[in-house]
C-alpha cells in the first residue's frame, strides 16, 4: 500500500459499531526458500500485545494489475525485484475481512508464489509509514513449523497455500478458497458501519 489512509487512526480503538469500512483488491506473496517462508510480524497499534504474522503484500493501486501489484510489494516490502516471469501463478483467490481495532478491511486477495534459493536479509527501507507502525519484524520461518506454531498465522491455511504454488502450472487457474474472516477485534454480522 503505498497511498494514505486518512481515516485509519493507527494506535487509537475506536467503537466496534463505529468502525469505517475499506474495500480492496490486493495481492499476497508467498515468498518462500526449499525450506522456509517470509512473514512479517505485525501488530494493531490500537491492542497493544495483539500480534500475528502474514505473508508479504498490500493493495493493488488503481490501474494496476495484479501481477504488476505482486512485483512492486515485493520490491518495497522486501528489497527483493524480479520481473514478472518469476512469479507463480496467480495460485489462488480469496476474500478475507479484517477486523482491526479502528477500522474493517475487506480484501479481495490474489496469492502468488515466488522462490528463492536461499533466506536473504529483508530491506525495510520501501515500507510505508504505516507498515512502519505496525509491523515489529520478520522472519524467514521453516515451513515443517508452521502447523505448529503457537502465533497466529494469517492466512491460516498457509502450508496449503504453499503446497498450491509448488504446482509449476495451474490448467484450470487460480484455486477458489472460501470467504474467511482475521481479526483482531472481530467484525459484529448485525450491523455493518458505511461502506468507505
Amino acid at each position: 500500500m503505498t497511498g494514505p489512509e486518512p481515516f485509519r487512526t493507527r494506535g487509537k480503538a475506536v467503537d466496534p459499531a463505529l468502525r469505517r469500512v475499506k474495500s480492496r483488491r490486493a495481492v499476497r506473496i508467498l515468498l518462500r526458500s526449499p525450506d522456509s517462508v517470509l512473514l512479517f510480524h505485525d501488530s494493531d497499534p490500537g491492542l497493544p500485545g495483539t500480534t500475528w504474522w502474514t505473508t508479504p503484500g498490500g493493495g493493488v493501486e488503481p490501474g494496476e494489475t495484479d501481477i504488476a501489484a505482486a512485483v512492486r510489494e515485493l520490491a518495497e516490502e522486501t528489497g527483493l525485484e524480479v520481473d514478472a516471469a518469476a512469479l507463480r501463478g496467480p495460485v489462488a483467490r480469496r476474500v478475507v475481512r479484517h477486523g482491526y481495532s479502528d477500522q474493517i478491511t475487506i480484501q479481495h486477495e490474489t496469492f502468488f508464489g515466488v522462490g528463492v534459493a536461499a533466506p536473504f536479509p529483508i530491506s525495510t527501507a520501501g515500507h510505508t509509514e504505516g507498515e512502519q507502525l505496525t509491523l515489529v519484524g520478520n522472519r524467514w520461518w521453516p515451513i515443517a513449523e508452521l502447523t505448529t506454531a503457537a502465533d497466529e498465522i494469517w492466512p491460516a491455511n498457509l502450508p496449503y497455500l504453499l503446497a498450491l504454488a509448488d504446482v509449476p502450472e495451474r490448467p484450470d487457474g487460480p484455486v477458489a478458497l472460501p470467504d474467511v474472516e482475521e481479526s483482531t477485534v472481530p467484525i459484529s454480522p448485525e450491523a455493518p458501519p458505511p461502506l468507505v
